[in-house]
């Protein structure tokens, strides 16, 4: 009997389905569901295993999220201080009009620019806030932010180097490969891809060695690598500068592609030997920045450089620090001096960016218009805008700052009211205690989430959000794919909860706008997949792609980015000025800005690490790396999943022993900008100088101001890079037993 059989046979239905998180994975769920309520949820069961598609913790764990009894079921209103998280239940009715009532006057009195919205966490096609974004455009406009917290860096350096955001491989391209780097890049415990994992464990055992690089000795590297070599967090660009300094004194470069693909790499070649600056970037001269010894730099560049193909895979995580960027462009400049670039087995790095497959409905939405507030505004980024960056928007990291001192202080609205559709922004902003401050200056804000989150606890209204479970929606594999998504409702809706759309509708039937949305959900789904260019390749009927519910592509190899312009290079150029690999800028020579120099650099500038005066105060340097058992910070609640991983502060043991710290004790972690509690682990698994807190805990502040939830960005700054990477892993700290 199969399980579908048997599952009828007890009354159990097994409901298809798939998560929409800004998570690494977008893994096949199998919901199965009784009398309307959830039992339990397995990963996917594809009849061959080898390409299954497989859930980690956090998907199996929905259950306990969806059904946690601090769900929101119903509107709320503030009735005690903000941040006290005292409210009552509401109507519908009662709580929009309460809103459009606040929008009314805020307009009336301040103008539509003091109007902030944003939001995030949902990464589907319909159920997003976009009709909400549409709503408040058609009511005369808002203030937005621009940037993404996550991966601002590595679209940097890929529109500056490539113009091309679609940037990565097919995962089973990794068996293509000789040797694989995973320079700051953990599979294991981020996903990135749900099949990632699968494919190098392939690799592993097909013998490709694997070699990863990083200041922690982390899941992947313990599971995979066959090397790990300790970095000292910030120092990326240095280390890549000195491999690509022995790669060119020893005639290792691929000179014959430099010159048919790109351009300007003379110019990096003068930085790199030392034309430049008078300062030759050796192996020596990298390990006393970096602390990885020169000969490990140069045994690593002359492997790199001679086994073909060579996999380097960089990632965003060291790329949300001070000169982030950098980081990504130098893995640019290194792939194209080794002619890895368009072939299989090779990379194109840039921060593990996605591919077509996994982004099909990046297009789709319901069709929204220019928020007005914007209209005729300035590209903050010149030629290297996406048409998204405007100068009328705030910087998404300097969210507080702005809030805070508006004009005055060279922001483009002050701000009175904020409405935020999910996105938990006071949790997940650098400078949590900043963002305090500037929640408690606003006149009116607007939440709506799943549950009461410290965003919320500081809202006037907060608004219920269905979960995954109680929608249908159109997902998408983040970032590798080759498959796509539809997610299945698999229960009716908890209490009176909706989704971001419904909210938008909702608002813009309270705002007298009429005809503002023509479809049902079903409808609209059709729609985006019958209009989508993509979707039309692959899927024939609907109906059926919803009931399989992960539509797998049938690739005939595996999708290598730039394929079609090294191959062709003719009628297939790169989307640049010069049409090829941009080694050298000239859109970035004509900033005349040395903090984002035309060809890729260390730069040596202030920036708060071990090298910087306040050092002497805080002298060990903080990493917030994404955790296991959250996305960022969604299911930080759910039971399962805190006690299969507690939130912990890495540290290493010559740093814990001189403090008195020992393994399980509490300590505080502490700067200017904010105190918390949590509990160390005292492991050789991270390097000495440096700790760890992962990103996402939330924010619980007690009555001295600690924060006794253990969320690292009380502790990380609001500021950003020259090329708008979210500065939050350039941060000291100092750490004492509580």
């Amino acid at each position: 009997m199969s399980a579908e059989d048997n599952s009828q046979a007890n009354g159990e239905q097994i409901v298809l389905s798939t998560s929409a998180f800004d998570c690494g994975g977008r893994c096949p769920l199998r919901v199965h569901v009784k009398d309307g309520v959830i039992t339990r949820i397995e990963g996917d069961d594809y009849a061959d295993e080898d390409k299954q598609l497989r859930a980690c913790w956090r998907g199996r764990a929905y259950r306990h999220w969806i059904y946690h009894p601090d769900r929101l079921l119903y509107p709320m209103k503030r009735i005690g201080e903000r941040g006290t998280g005292q409210f009552e239940r509401v109507t519908w009715n009662e709580a929009m009009d309460t809103i459009v009532s606040e929008l009314n006057r805020i307009k009336e009195t301040y103008g539509n620019g003091a109007i902030y919205y944003g939001g995030g966490g949902h990464m589907g096609a319909l159920h997003t806030a976009g009709a909400l974004a549409k709503a408040l455009a058609m009511f005369g406009g808002y203030t937005a932010g621009y940037g993404n917290i996550s991966s601002e860096g590595a679209v940097w350096a890929v529109q500056t180097s490539y113009g091309d955001v679609m940037v990565g491989h097919s995962r089973e391209d990794l068996l293509n490969s000789k040797l694989i780097i995973m320079w700051g890049w953990d599979p294991v415990r981020m996903v990135s891809g749900t099949d990632a994992i699968n494919n190098l464990i392939k690799a592993k055992d097909a013998g490709i060695p694997i070699i990863s690089i990083g200041p922690r000795y982390e899941d992947s590297a313990a599971t995979l690598a066959a090397e790990w070599i300790p970095i000292i967090p910030g120092t990326d660009a240095a280390m890549m500068a000195a491999v690509a300094y022995v790669i060119v004194r020893e005639n290792l470069h691929d000179q014959a592609f430099l010159d048919k693909y790109t351009v300007g790499f003379d110019k990096f070649k003068e930085y790199v030997i030392g034309i430049e600056d008078g300062v030759e970037k050796t192996p020596a001269w990298a390990e006393a920045i970096c602390g990885v010894p020169a000969q490990r730099i140069a045994d690593l560049a002359r492997r790199y450089a001679t086994t073909k193909p060579a996999c380097l895979m960089d990632c965003q995580g060291p790329a949300r620090a001070a000169f982030g960027e950098q980081y990504n462009r130098c893995a640019i400049a290194l792939t194209a001096m080794t002619g890895n670039i368009g072939k299989p087995g090779g990379s194109a790095c840039g921060g593990l960016m996605g591919i077509p497959y996994g982004h099909m409905f990046r297009a789709m939405g319901i069709p929204g218009m220019r928020n007005p507030t914007e209209a005729g505004g300035p590209s903050i980024r010149g030629t290297l805008d996406l048409n998204l960056r405007l100068v009328r928007r705030f910087h998404v990291n300097r969210i507080w700052d702005g809030f805070l001192k508006g004009t005055a202080g060279g922001y483009p609205a002050d701000i009175k009211m904020a409405w935020f559709a999910g996105g938990n922004a006071l949790n997940q902003r650098g400078n949590t205690n900043k963002g305090v401050q500037a929640l408690k200056s606003l006149e009116f804000i607007v939440n709506q989430d799943l549950f009461l989150t410290p965003t919320g606890r500081y809202a006037d209204i907060v608004l219920p959000v269905k979960s995954f479970a109680e929608k249908n929606e159109l997902t998408r594999p983040w970032p590798s794919g080759p498959y796509l998504c539809y997610s299945n409702q698999a229960i009716e809706p908890l209490g009176e909860c909706k989704t971001d759309w419904e909210i938008g509708c909702l608002l813009a039937e309270k705002l007298g706008f009429k005809d503002f949305n023509d479809k049902t959900e079903d409808e609209w789904l059709r729609t985006f997949v019958a209009e989508n260019p993509e979707y039309q390749r692959y899927i024939e009927d609907y109906d059926e792609f919803k009931s399989e519910s992960t539509h797998r592509l049938q690739l005939d190899e595996p999708y290598i980015a730039f394929k079609a312009q090294i191959e062709d290079p003719e009628n297939n150029p790169f989307n640049t000025p010069s049409g090829k690999i941009e080694i050298f800028s000239q859109r970035l020579a004509d900033l005349n800005n040395p903090l984002t120099p035309p060809v890729p650099k260390y730069i040596i500038a202030e920036r708060e690490d071990r090298n910087h005066p306040l050092a002497k105060r805080y002298p060990l340097q903080l990493l917030s790396p994404h955790p296991r058992v959250r996305v960022h910070s969604t299911l930080q609640n759910v039971d399962w999943l805190v006690e299969v991983d507690p939130h912990v502060m890495w540290i290493n043991p010559a740093d814990a022993e001189p403090r008195g710290i020992r393994d399980g004790d509490e300590v505080y972690v502490f700067n200017d900008r904010g105190k918390l509690a949590i509990k160390a682990w005292v492991t050789r698994r991270i390097i000495p100088g440096v700790v760890s807190i992962y990103e996402g805990s939330w924010y619980n502040p007690d009555e001295e101001g600690i924060d006794r939830g253990g969320c690292v960005n009380v502790l990380t700054d609001d500021t950003y890079s020259p090329g708008g990477a979210a500065a939050l892993k350039t941060v000291l700290v100092e750490t004492t037993k509580a």
